[in-house]
C-alpha cells in the first residue's frame, strides 16, 4: 500500500510526493508503465479506478474464434503473462519475433500442427545453440498451451514435438573444486573486487543481488543480509535498472557467516574514501513483487561500486576481470554465476540440509537446488564412501 506524507496508507499504486502531489503508477496491458500526478487524492483514486476498469473490460472481451498466431501472441503477452519478470517477457518476445513468427505468425491459430512447430525448431538447428532452441521451444509451447486452456484449440500442437540439439549438460556447469577455490582466492585477494567474489562464496548471492545490495540491507546487530532487489545495466538504454528479485521466494534474509560479516565491515570502513560518480545521485524506482507497490533505492547507498569509475560494476566487467584472475591462478575460466554454484556445492559438502540451502539460495523448487546448483565432486564421493566404510563395519 502507498502512503501519504503522514505515513497513512492511501491505496495500492498511489503515493504522496514531498511536494504534496499524489503520484499514481499503473502498468497497462502492454506492460508500459504510466505515471500521473494529481493535486487531490480523490482524483488520483478515480483515475486509477478508470484505468483498472478499462483493463478489465479488455480482458472480458470475447476472443475471436479464428485468430492468427500473431494476434494470440499479442493478447497472451499483454494479458495472460504480463505479471512475469521483465527478463522473462523479453526472452518470450525475442524468441517469438526472431524464430516463431517468421514461420507460423501469420497462420490461423487453429491451423497450426505439430509439423509447423517442428519446422520452427529445425530452422534454428544450424545457427543457434541448444539452450536458445530450448527457449524457443518453451516460448512456443507455453503460448500454445495457453490457447488450449482458453478453448481456442482442441489439442496442443506441440504434443510429440521435440528438439534434438543438446543443451549444455548439468555436469558441465562450472563450479570450483576446493583446490581451485583456494587458488582463485589467493590471487583475487590482491584485487579490488576480492570482497565481492568472497561474499558470493559465503552467501550464494546472484550477481544482480550483489550489485544491488545497499547498506540498509545489512543488519549489523542481527548479523543478517536481506535480499530485496537487484540492479543491472541495460546496454540498449545505456542506463541502470533496479528491479525486484527473481521471484517471491528470492526475497530472503541470510544469516551472515563470520567471514561474510568481516568482509562487509571491511567494505564499510572504506566507504567514505571511495570515489563516487554523479551517477550515484540518482534514485531508481522499481515494483515490489510482494506488495505491487513502487519503492525506490538511492544509488549512493550501494555497498559495492567500481573503484575506478565510482559507478556500479557491470556484470560483464566482473566476468572480464574473473578471466584475468583465472589465468593468473592457472585454472579454467569461469563466470560470476559459478561462484554461486560453488557456494551451493560447498554447503552440501559441509552437511547442510537441501531444504535449508533452497531457502538460502532463494529457489522456488528444491529440484532446481539439487539438479542445477549442487555438484558432487570426486573428493566428496571418496570421503562419503570412506565414512560409509567406517560406520558400516561387518561383524
Amino acid at each position: 500500500m502507498g502512503k501519504n506524507l503522514k505515513g497513512r496508507e492511501i491505496g495500492k499504486g498511489i503515493c504522496q510526493r514531498k511536494n504534496g502531489l499524489y503520484c499514481v503508477r499503473y502498468v497497462d496491458r502492454c506492460g508500459k508503465r504510466i505515471e500521473k500526478n494529481f493535486s487531490a487524492l480523490a482524483a488520483a483514486r478515480n483515475w486509477l479506478a478508470d484505468m483498472q476498469k478499462q483493463q478489465m473490460e479488455i480482458q472480458q472481451q470475447p476472443l475471436p474464434t479464428s485468430m492468427t498466431v500473431d494476434a494470440w501472441f499479442d493478447y497472451w503477452i499483454s494479458n495472460l503473462v504480463s505479471d512475469l519478470s521483465p527478463n522473462t517477457l523479453r526472452n518470450y518476445r525475442e524468441r517469438y519475433f526472431r524464430n516463431v513468427q517468421p514461420i507460423i505468425g501469420s497462420m490461423l491459430l487453429t491451423d497450426v500442427k505439430p509439423m509447423h512447430c517442428k519446422t520452427v525448431l529445425n530452422a534454428m538447428e544450424q545457427t543457434y545453440a541448444g539452450s536458445t532452441i530450448r527457449q524457443a521451444y518453451i516460448t512456443m509451447g507455453t503460448l500454445l498451451k495457453a490457447a488450449v486452456m482458453n478453448d481456442l484449440l482442441d489439442k496442443h500442437p506441440m504434443n510429440g514435438v521435440r528438439f534434438s540439439k543438446p543443451v549444455r549438460a548439468v555436469d558441465n556447469i562450472r563450479y570450483l573444486t576446493r583446490e581451485q577455490q583456494a587458488q582463485f582466492l589467493a590471487v583475487a585477494w590482491r584485487s579490488h573486487n576480492y570482497r565481492q567474489y568472497a561474499l558470493i562464496l559465503e552467501t550464494g548471492l546472484r550477481t544482480g543481488e550483489l550489485i544491488g545490495l545497499t547498506w540498509d540491507n545489512i543488519d549489523w546487530e542481527k548479523r543478517t543480509l536481506t535480499v530485496s532487489k537487484t540492479l543491472e545495466y541495460r546496454y540498449q538504454q545505456r542506463s541502470w535498472r533496479a528491479g525486484p528479485p527473481k521471484s517471491k521466494q528470492s526475497y530472503r534474509t541470510i544469516p551472515l557467516t563470520q567471514r561474510a560479516y568481516e568482509l562487509l565491515r571491511d567494505e564499510e570502513a572504506m566507504r567514505e574514501f571511495r570515489k563516487q560518480s554523479e551517477l550515484l545521485s540518482q534514485q531508481l524506482e522499481y515494483m515490489d513483487r510482494r506488495t505491487g507497490t513502487m519503492v525506490s533505492m538511492q544509488m549512493s547507498d550501494l555497498v559495492f561500486i567500481n573503484y575506478r569509475t565510482g559507478e556500479p560494476a557491470k556484470n560483464s566487467s566482473y566476468d572480464t576481470h574473473l578471466y584475468k584472475l583465472c589465468e593468473k591462478a592457472d585454472i579454467p575460466h569461469f563466470c560470476m554465476h559459478a561462484l554461486r554454484h560453488t557456494y551451493a556445492t560447498r554447503a552440501i559438502e559441509s552437511g547442510m540440509q537441501p531444504k535449508v540451502l533452497q531457502m538460502l539460495l532463494g529457489h522456488s523448487s528444491i529440484k532446481t537446488t539439487m539438479d542445477r546448483y549442487v555438484h558432487v565432486t570426486n573428493a566428496s564421493m571418496t570421503d562419503a564412501v570412506r565414512q560409509f566404510e567406517t560406520e558400516n563395519q561387518w561383524a
